[in-house]
């Protein structure tokens, strides 16, 4: 990799750590991997969830931030981010016209350790999101779950009789089945059991499984059980073709994996509910909820996004269906005091065009984000890709750019729709969050080539 770009990327997430975490480490404690044990205990606290067995360390979210940030080590503050509303209009105007946005165009920056509006057009008209939305989806699932729920794939049994019981986990890969397989096999094993019948619970998710959009290659069906993702080929990524039956395809695989440990199923499994009596048998859980969401937001994983919209509605006691996902999510960010004029959340994934959020409402979620009462929602800032380097943003900047390394921002993106919302670490250390809406666009490469010189011109 060219020194610059390594450069820049360990600049940007430099700047984005010291202005998280400046002034308070005095206050916050003692660390443990690089998190400070009072933040740990705080978020701890406030999670409730039935899930928390043990599971390998991850990565610790971004420290707290104080409330108000001066700049760091005197140096003079950047035009960007000291900038009057009137002067950061003036730079970003000629930007914000640019007729790649299309004849629908919204906007908002403001600084996120003070709220103060550094910059608006048409900030609080709800629009067409995209993907963006992800990030108000993160928001509801953290703050009604906790960052470290997990999601659990259990086996439970009477007698012969098995059920596998899909709790919802999109991540559920190859190798988690594999390992529920084992752990079931040896279970049975210990009973005494080499043949059962197998059923499989997807009754946890109601509603249509389909996402309005019908069957298409950047979704599958949603339901409570899948394995990868309910992709043909195991190995794809991004748009690839689904299997019209994910849950009964992950039953399956299961069955001839314990087939292959010397378990033999008398019947192909059905779609069923657990028999009479059925008692735990064994589980297997995914990541940490806030891991979770950092590959949701990085990679724009739309089946993660619609499972964590579902698990909301589930905390929150409603339907988990699209529209339950969707009041699930509002009502999590009312909670929050945030800016909900307008909002419409038809989906978690942003793939739905009913879907309705403001310019106001990204840069507020995000700020939200980085306030010190509000550790469980780091992963929603540390989740957002990197310009040119990882997720979504990997190939839209290129080494030269002023922005490579130096902008987080989550993409959005569908035919006539294009959106950027994320953080800029300014040179004097203070962070501001953006949020660029553009409907009715002729060009998607016109679009994001204007909205990446929007946010780059942030930087400096």
């Amino acid at each position: 990799m060219p020194v610059i770009r390594t450069w820049q990327l360990a600049a940007g997430a430099t700047a984005l750590g010291l202005v998280i975490a400046a002034g308070a480490v005095a206050a916050a404690g003692p660390w443990e991997s690089g998190q400070r044990e009072a933040e740990r205990e705080w978020a701890a606290a406030k999670t409730d969830t039935d899930h928390k067995a043990p599971g390998p360390k991850r990565p610790a979210p971004a420290p707290s931030a104080p409330g108000v940030l001066d700049p760091l080590g005197g140096r003079p503050a950047s035009k960007a981010a000291d900038a009057k509303p009137g002067e950061l209009g003036e730079k970003l105007r000629p930007l914000f016209d640019d007729p790649g946005l299309g004849p629908l165009r919204t906007a908002s920056v403001i600084d996120v350790s003070t709220g103060r509006r550094l910059y608006g057009e048409g900030a609080d008209k709800a629009m067409p999101p995209a993907s963006t939305i992800k990030i108000a989806t993160a928001a509801a699932a953290l703050t009604a779950l906790g960052p470290d729920h997990r999601i659990p794939t259990a086996v439970v049994a009477a007698e012969d009789r098995l059920t596998l019981v899909g709790g919802g986990d999109a991540s559920l890969d190859g190798a988690g089945l594999r390992l529920l397989a084992d752990r079931t096999a040896r279970a049975l094993k210990t009973r005494g059991l080499t043949s059962v019948r197998l059923s499989y619970d997807i009754s946890l998710y109601t509603g249509n499984p389909l996402h309005p959009i019908g069957m298409n290659g950047n979704i599958a069906p949603v339901t409570a059980l899948m394995v990868d993702q309910g992709r043909i080929d195991a190995e794809s990524a991004g748009y690839a073709e689904r299997s019209h039956d994910p849950a009964g395809e992950a039953a399956r695989a299961f069955a001839r994996m314990l087939d292959r440990r010397g378990v033999r199923i008398a019947a192909p499994p059905a779609p069923g509910h657990p028999a009479a009596g059925s008692r735990p048998l064994t589980k297997v859980l995914s990541e940490p909820l806030a891991a979770l969401a950092e590959r949701m937001l990085t990679d724009s994983d739309n089946d993660l996004a619609e499972s964590l919209a579902r698990q909301t509605a589930l905390a929150l006691g409603e339907k988990a269906d699209f529209a339950g996902g969707g009041r699930a999510v509002r009502a999590q960010l009312s909670r929050l005091r945030l800016p909900l004029a307008g909002a419409r959340f038809a989906d978690g994934s942003g793939l739905d065009r009913k879907s309705r959020v403001s310019a106001r409402l990204l840069t507020a979620l995000l700020a939200r984000a980085a306030e010190p009462a509000r550790p469980e929602l780091r992963p929603v800032l540390t989740g957002l890709p990197v310009a040119g380097f990882t997720g979504t943003l990997r190939t839209r900047y290129d080494e030269g750019d002023p922005g490579s390394g130096l902008i987080r921002a989550k993409t959005g993106t569908l035919t006539g729709v294009n959106a950027l919302s994320g953080t800029v670490a300014a040179p004097d250390g203070r962070l501001l969050a953006f949020a660029f809406l553009a409907g009715r666009t002729a060009s998607r490469d016109e679009a994001q080539d204007a909205l990446d010189a929007l946010a780059a011109a942030l930087v400096s």
